[in-house]
C-alpha cells in the first residue's frame, strides 16, 4: 500500500529507512534490524525494483526554515549513525519514520513513535496527509504516473 518513502534533504540525497537484518515481525528495542541512508534519487526510486523513470512518484516540496534545515542536518546525521528504532510489520517502517522526522521538523504534528506507527501504517496514510497540508499550503507536488505495464494502487 504505497511503494516506499523517503526525505529529500539535498539535491539527489534521499534519506529513508530500510530493514538491515531478518525481518522483525514486532520491533524489539534491543535488538534492531534496521538502518537509515542515504540514496541517490535514481537509487531511491530503484529501491522496489524496476527503473527509476518508469515508477509511480509522488515528490512534495516543503519550504523550511534555515533553522529546520539545520535540525534537518542534524538528525540525518545522528540517524545514519544509529538508528533509533526497529523496522517491524508492528513498528516503524519507512512511512512512520518519515512522519517522524517530519513531526520533529514541526511540519506534521509530532506524535511518540508507538502512535506514529498506528497512525501511519503504510506509506499511503503519510502521503495523504502530506497531499492535504499541500494544497491547504500551496506546496508544489509533482506526480509521475509510473509505467502502464504494473498495476498501481489510486489515490
Amino acid at each position: 500500500m504505497g511503494g516506499h518513502v523517503g526525505i529529500e534533504g539535498d539535491s539527489n540525497q534521499v534519506l529513508n529507512f530500510l530493514p538491515a537484518g531478518q525481518f522483525h515481525w514486532i520491533a524489539k528495542k534491543e535488538d534492531r534490524h534496521s538502518a537509515y541512508a542515504v540514496h541517490t534519487t535514481d537509487n531511491f526510486y530503484a529501491i522496489l525494483g524496476g527503473n527509476p523513470d518508469n515508477v509511480k512518484k509522488a515528490v512534495i516540496s516543503i519550504p523550511v526554515s534555515s533553522l529546520q534545515k539545520q535540525k534537518f542536518d542534524s538528525i540525518q546525521a545522528a540517524y545514519l549513525a544509529a538508528t533509533p528504532y526497529d523496522y517491524a510489520l508492528v513498528g516503524m517502517r519507512c512511512g512512520a519514520a518519515a512522519y517522524e522526522i517530519l513531526g520533529q521538523l514541526e511540519i506534521l504534528p509530532r506524535y511518540n513513535n508507538q502512535t506514529t506507527y498506528k497512525k501511519i501504517v503504510y506509506p499511503k496514510k503519510l502521503r495523504k496527509r502530506l497531499f492535504k497540508k499541500a494544497i491547504e499550503n500551496g506546496w508544489s507536488i509533482t506526480r509521475q504516473e509510473g509505467t502502464a505495464a504494473r498495476k498501481w494502487e489510486q489515490d
